[in-house]
């Protein structure tokens, strides 16, 4: 090998070398907190959301402004018959027009127009913050998942080593001739029934960090840091605080926004006016004209053309109101349900902490001690493992399940989330 082609290979190993380093040392555990960050970063609905508002915003300027004035070129008094047929010149009052008009709508159209836009805007806002609370549920969710799974596994390894001991106990009790063959059998489906379990958490798992990854990209690929943060929170300040869900911030922008057109529509019956300057030019002889004039609207038909357009926008409003008081009461509902599922929850949890698993400890302590004086069978020890085994799950199942109301009432009626 040439000194080039060796030059040419130690720079590329140094090359894969040095990405590997730079890989390695941007790869961090992911947090609780990372995931939430980041899955507000790689939100492409709150992408969407911003050209939202920002569409929103660039319209409040042009809102209440005037209508763009109108230029008019014509002739006038054109002759068509008579000796002057024909002619721009000929007849006295044939004249070269051109003309400058301005529609003035009514202020409180124009103040209505701008009230819109603004509501319009405060309704994108709302909806920004549904999306951060669908982004972080979403986030969340897949985060505890992802964390509990693991949680499981580790039960599940650390069950290994009992199975180690419960392996050496049998043998010791079928070489003493105090349990029969089958029993080592026993022992070997228990160690194959554990790896099966085994086999589909991790299936789970890696479900999990595909769904994370969904929200936080190729950072859910790393492993997780830290344990679920603690969600305080009081009753009654959830219940003070059921106004700032952010579905009944949004019905409350919609209601000002139809409250706006319903001004609109008032205003409706309130005339425009407008001005008009024409200059108007006639042949030397007779000389040149101005004019001006101004025009007003004549809303008198409004039986028939406003008053529809009032009542149907008042229909709106006070269907808005009323859908706001439904979704008031509904989520006074759903509260009460969540802190009852959450009292319940952590009274269990803890019921299996303090005494479920104490019993499903004992038990197994008997049987094994039993197995060994000869005095229970094998079957016994694994029905009681069995049972200790899913009380040990089933604490873990308890804590996510009580973890994710608390972060979900936390999110949905605690302080507004920094945005």
């Amino acid at each position: 090998m040439s000194l080039y082609s060796r030059s040419y290979v130690l720079s590329g190993w140094l090359m894969i070398g040095w990405l590997g380093m730079a890989g390695s040392a941007y790869a961090s555990p992911l947090s609780f907190d990372d995931a939430l960050a980041l899955g507000v970063r790689n939100a492409p609905e709150l992408s969407a959301n911003a050209a939202r508002i920002a569409s929103a915003q660039e319209l409040i300027e042009p809102a209440d402004a005037l209508p763009d004035p109108k230029l008019s070129l014509g002739v006038t008094n054109y002759p068509v018959s008579g000796p002057e047929k024909g002619s721009l010149t000929e007849s006295q009052m044939t004249m070269q027009r051109i003309g400058l008009s301005q529609a003035i709508p009514n202020g409180a159209k124009r103040h209505a127009r701008k009230a819109i836009a603004e509501a319009e805007l405060g309704n994108a806002q709302a909806l920004r913050h549904v999306v951060h609370l669908m982004v972080h549920h979403h986030t969340a969710q897949a985060w505890f998942k992802r964390y509990y799974l693991e949680r499981k596994l580790e039960q599940l390894d650390e069950l290994d080593q009992e199975n180690r001991l419960l392996t050496t106990t049998v043998q010791a009790q079928i070489a003493s001739g105090s349990a029969p063959l089958t029993d080592s059998v026993l022992a070997k489906q228990a160690v194959a029934e554990l790896a099966d379990r085994r086999d589909a958490l991790e299936s789970e798992r890696i479900a999990a960090i595909a769904e994370l990854r969904r929200y936080v990209g190729e950072a859910a690929n790393e492993p997780l840091e830290g344990a679920p943060p603690s969600f305080d929170f009081s009753p009654e300040a959830l219940r003070a605080s059921v106004k700032r869900y952010p579905e009944m911030l949004v019905l409350a922008a919609q209601t000002r926004t139809a409250e706006a057109r319903l001004a609109e529509a008032k205003a409706e019956k309130r005339p425009d006016w407008g001005v008009e300057l024409a200059y108007q030019h006639r042949d030397e002889r007779y000389g040149d004209m101005v004019s001006a004039q101004v025009s007003f609207d004549l809303p008198l038909f409004s039986g028939s053309r406003q008053d529809p357009t009032i009542r149907a926008r008042q229909h709106s409003v006070e269907r808005l109101q009323f859908e706001h008081d439904a979704l008031r009461r509904e989520q006074m509902s759903e509260l009460e349900g969540h802190l009852a599922d959450y009292a319940a929850l952590s009274h269990q949890l803890k019921r299996a902490q303090t005494t479920w698993l104490t019993l499903a400890n004992q038990k197994v302590e008997l049987q094994y001690a039993a197995y060994k004086n000869g005095q229970s069978t094998l079957d016994a020890i694994l029905a009681a493992r069995r049972e200790l085994i899913d009380q040990r799950l089933r604490i873990i199942d308890l804590k996510q399940q009580r973890d994710l109301i608390a972060m979900q009432l936390h999110f949905s009626y605690g302080e507004p989330m920094n945005e």
